[in-house]
């Protein structure tokens, strides 16, 4: 999302559209995560329920990105990606991982570790793609792969395991 300029001062609406996408962003994820719990229990109209919620709170969280006109060109939408990765792998996950560490909070550093080194990945995905953005040229065109446990991604094909948490290449999800 855009940060606002130096000495720009966010009105209360714009805190308030930050705060719901926010809010509707995690029960999107969380209800998702549910429905799949539900699934894994055979409990397959709850897991119905939950994807409709998700789904819904998808349209949610959208509609306040859009109001927040926080959804520019693809090189901006770029651009804002790539600072928020930077942000995630340099300043935000180290301190985490170093406080799950000293809590003793093994499952919370291991979470927080696959998460920063895979904004790394993405940081460098999203820069190299970057470079080559201009509808003019014709670009190549490749399927994206993730691990389902650690979220690696990888372009044009799986690797036999994956180099982060050693999940096996055949689960990873092919993202057209």
């Amino acid at each position: 999302m855009e940060i606002p300029k130096r000495g720009y001062l966010m009105t209360n609406t714009e805190k308030f559209l930050k705060e719901a996408f926010a809010g509707e962003s995690q029960a999107n994820r969380k209800y998702s995560a549910f429905a799949k719990k539900a699934d894994k229990e055979g409990l397959t109209q709850a897991a119905k329920l939950f994807r409709a919620a998700a789904a819904a709170e998808e349209v949610h969280a959208a509609n306040h990105l859009r109001a927040l006109k926080a959804i520019k060109s693809t090189k901006e939408n770029m651009q804002a990606a790539i600072s928020g990765e930077d942000e995630e792998w340099e300043k935000m996950y180290p301190g985490m991982i170093e406080t799950a560490k000293a809590e003793g909070n093994r499952a919370a550093e291991i979470s927080f570790d696959y998460a920063n080194q895979v904004e790394k990945i993405h940081s460098r995905l999203y820069k190299s793609l970057l470079g080559g953005l201009d509808a003019s040229v014709k670009q190549e065109t490749f399927p994206y792969y993730v691990c389902p446990v650690c979220g690696n991604t990888v372009e044009h094909e799986a690797p036999g395991v994956c180099p982060i948490c050693n999940t096996i290449g055949s689960l990873f999800i092919r993202v057209d």
